[in-house]
């Protein structure tokens, strides 16, 4: 007995950021800051920290580092990331470059250099 096949499922490509193809306004900063959640995320666990000792080391209650863990990232700027990452033991630099002339317009990424 022959096999059914099965239809086609659309493959859209990602853009390499999910924001943007979410059609998101500012899918850049959206992804620096998903970018930074997963960082602070990655120290926690490497330091096996509690959401109660992480939230005393940031000074910040624990219900917004369980968002923060959660991917709920509303009531988080990236200034404030940034803030959290220094409480965490982490130094944040920020380099400006002229932007390369095949891009539009300037773009904010965020390059993890080592291992948290």
């Amino acid at each position: 007995m022959a096999k059914k096949r099965e239809p086609e499922i659309a493959v859209t490509p990602s853009s390499g950021n999910v924001f943007a193809d979410l059609g998101l306004a500012e899918p850049e900063e959206e992804l620096a800051k998903a970018k930074l959640a997963s960082c602070i995320r990655m120290i926690i666990e490497n330091q096996q920290l509690t959401q109660v000792a992480a939230a005393k080391l940031m000074g910040i209650d624990q219900p917004k580092v369980s968002a923060l863990l959660n991917g709920r990232l509303a009531n988080f700027s990236s200034d404030r990331l940034m803030r959290l990452l220094t409480a965490l033991g982490q130094d944040v630099d920020i380099v400006l470059r002229r932007r390369p002339r095949r891009h539009e317009r300037g773009r904010v990424r965020v390059i993890q250099e080592v291992q948290v």
